[in-house]
Order: C-alpha cells, then sequence, then structure tokens
C-alpha cells in the first residue's frame, strides 16, 4: 500500500497577493506594449517581484535604473508603481520621452500631501524606510532639505527637525502597521503639536494583509510562509507581522521551486499569504509544492473584501 501523507491543515490569507496599484502598474506596461510594441522601457522593477518582471521582459519590456540608459527612440518610458523624484518626469519631458506614469494612486497621494505641507511652510518628518524606491520618489518630490526621513521607534525618539519650524508627518505606504503607530506616537509626544495626514498613509492593502496573517496566526499557525520577493517591503513587512502575532516562526519565499516542503514538518496548522506585488499563480504553486509531502486541508480566512480599481492613464485608457 501507498504510505499515507501527514495532513496539513493550510489557512490561505485573505486578501493576499496583487493589490489595485499593481495590478494597474503591469496592465500600463502591458498595454503600452500592446499599443505600441517591444522594447517598452521601464525605469526600475515595475512592482518587486522578480516572477512579473520576466514575464513583462518576455514580452518585450526593457528594465532599466536610469533614463539615461534608454536611447532617444521615442519608444515609450514607464515609471514604476512606487513612484520617482520630480527630476525623472523632468529629465523626460527634457528629452521629450513619451512617458507612462505608474506610481500607484495612494503613493502619489503622499507626494501631494507632501507638497501641501510644504506650500504651508511645514517640515515634514517621512517615515519610512532609507533607500526604498518610494521614499526616494516621497523625498524627491521636495527640495533637499524640507523633509527629514524616521526609520524607526529610536530614531523617533531622538530626531531634530529644523527648530521654530511647524511639523507634519507622512508615511511610507507599505509599512507596518503596528510599527509605524509605535513611531507616530513617540512623534506626537514629543511634538504635540505635529499635523498628521488627513487619511492614513499606510494604504488599504497593507492594512488588510496585515490583519489577515494576524488572524491566521492567532487560529494557531504554527508557521507562516509569505510569498514575496525580499526586496518587497509590504511582503517583508507580512512575516515580521505573522511571528509578532504568535506564530512560531515564518518564511518568506518567492516561488514554489524555492521552498523545501520539509520546512512544515511536525506542524498541524500552517498560514501561507503573498506581498502585494506577488501573484496568485505563485501561490498556487507553493500549495502544489506542500502537496507532495502533506495531504492538504486548505481554509481561506477572510478579513476583508477589496473591490478597489484604479483606472490606466489617459493615455492607454480605452479608445
Amino acid at each position: 500500500m501507498p504510505e499515507t501523507k501527514p495532513r496539513l491543515n493550510v489557512l490561505l490569507a485573505g486578501p493576499r497577493g496583487f493589490c489595485a496599484g499593481v495590478d494597474r502598474a503591469i496592465k500600463i506596461v502591458e498595454e503600452a506594449l500592446k499599443r505600441h510594441g517591444a522594447p517598452v522601457y521601464v525605469r526600475h522593477e515595475i512592482v518587486h517581484n522578480r516572477f512579473v518582471v520576466e514575464n513583462l521582459e518576455r514580452l518585450g519590456a526593457v528594465f532599466v535604473e536610469e533614463l539615461s540608459e534608454i536611447p532617444d527612440n521615442g519608444r515609450p518610458v514607464v515609471f514604476s508603481a512606487h513612484g520617482v523624484p520630480k527630476s525623472v518626469p523632468a529629465e523626460a519631458a527634457g528629452r521629450q520621452m513619451f512617458a507612462l506614469d505608474a506610481t500607484c494612486p495612494l503613493v502619489s497621494k503622499v507626494h501631494r500631501e507632501s507638497e501641501r505641507h510644504h506650500a504651508r511652510g511645514r517640515h515634514i518628518l517621512l517615515i519610512g524606510h532609507a533607500g526604498h524606491p518610494e521614499v526616494i520618489g516621497t523625498m524627491g518630490q521636495l527640495p533637499e532639505g524640507s523633509v527629514t526621513l524616521v526609520e524607526d521607534a529610536a530614531q523617533a525618539e531622538t530626531v531634530q527637525p529644523p527648530a521654530g519650524e511647524p511639523l507634519a508627518f507622512t508615511t511610507q505606504t507599505t509599512l507596518s502597521v503596528d510599527d509605524t503607530a509605535d513611531i507616530i506616537a513617540i512623534l506626537q509626544r514629543r511634538f504635540p503639536d505635529l499635523v498628521a495626514p488627513a487619511k492614513e498613509d499606510i494604504c488599504y492593502a497593507t492594512t488588510n494583509r496585515q490583519a489577515a496573517v494576524k488572524a491566521i496566526a492567532a487560529r494557531g499557525a504554527e508557521l507562516v510562509i509569505v510569498v514575496g520577493a525580499p526586496n518587497s517591503s509590504n511582503s517583508v513587512r507580512l512575516a515580521e507581522v505573522a511571528r509578532r502575532a504568535g506564530a512560531a516562526r515564518s518564511l518568506l519565499v518567492q516561488r514554489g521551486a524555492a521552498l523545501d516542503p520539509s520546512i512544515a514538518d511536525g506542524c498541524t496548522t500552517i498560514g501561507l499569504t503573498a506581498g502585494a506585488s506577488a501573484p496568485e499563480v505563485l501561490v498556487e504553486e507553493v500549495l502544489a509544492k506542500l502537496a507532495t509531502r502533506f495531504e492538504l486541508a486548505v481554509e481561506e480566512v477572510v478579513v476583508a473584501e477589496e473591490k478597489v480599481v484604479f483606472r490606466l492613464p489617459p493615455a492607454l485608457a480605452a479608445e
């Protein structure tokens, strides 16, 4: 008789995977390729997921880090979902490039908010991670020295913004909800007149995915597997949230091929989710890999329904 596989309960987080901003960004590249043919240039990874990037490369997208790498051949150039400093569209305009902006509208909201604070004479405390493209883009909306980056609670306790200037804060959209709340509380204690955003900057998708991970950890998941890239801020945060919410272990994997299913040996219940830039096919890959070793009982744990859709830029809207 064939050997019986051990049973493994898999709690599948919902929502998980693509958010509206990522979906829109990918569609912008795909639609540009359909209308204008290859190549279509993309500045920076359109979203932080190698599977997505490689699929678009096969269709004819060419990824570059700077506009200087793109020849003056009239081909479209797309700015990534993370947003770019103002110097980038200015350079594109100076070279008369056909530019398409795939910046997530919720990141653009932070940009406009920062500009309004600056126009009212406020110095901005930006809560985020140094070097992340979204942070670089947000800081690049304003003159140098207008924004001070605060990365963690320790920096919040010691940061010294310019004396005598009124203050406001904004945040990167993909942070840990709990960590950010702690940082904001410290800043508000130190600077009682600190102006907050009209609406929270952490996006709905980040908030919902973290809430879903907390829910599966609360259901007794001993291990939480997060499908996502190591340079994806929201995916890394999901792994952190899982551990803090009670999971003994969490693991970030890029796809099923990278997973050793024996990682779940000895577990009764595990959780599975995906960052906002990871497609559902990669979740299915992980389930298939686990099924080679276990008899899976999959249950979806849904904490929110997402119906947000963002329109394509006018240059690509349906004719």
